[in-house]
């Protein structure tokens, strides 16, 4: 079961048993992790679940796609090397994530 490490601004620390297959937004808004909004449901439509993924677990996960990498353009929050939208973030079996969340999303 992977795990996810939601690491907020002023450093706090939650930590989530996912669901292989969830995303890390998803996780993130069923159990009420502050500062992922998720406003679109996952739909790639917004970019209130943008988070920064742990530069060490960049090659975990696709290359984001255009639609991704033009959404992260409409971010809350300046936009890093290693900003992400969680929800595009698939939880995979034994791989744990590290994600922490930006200031503000809207």
């Amino acid at each position: 079961m992977p795990k996810v490490f939601y690491t907020q601004p002023d450093g706090a620390v939650k930590v989530i048993d996912g669901t292989v297959g969830d995303s890390v937004m998803s996780t993130a808004v069923r159990h009420g992790v502050a500062g992922i909004v998720g406003q679109c449901g996952g739909t790639l439509s917004c970019a209130t679940c943008h988070v920064y993924l742990d530069p060490a677990e960049m090659d975990n996960f696709a290359e984001p796609t255009e639609d991704e990498d033009d959404m992260l353009e409409c971010t809350a929050s300046d936009r890093e090397d290693n900003s992400r939208l969680s929800c595009q973030l698939t939880l995979s079996d034994g791989i744990d994530v590290h994600v922490t969340v930006p200031d503000e999303q809207v």
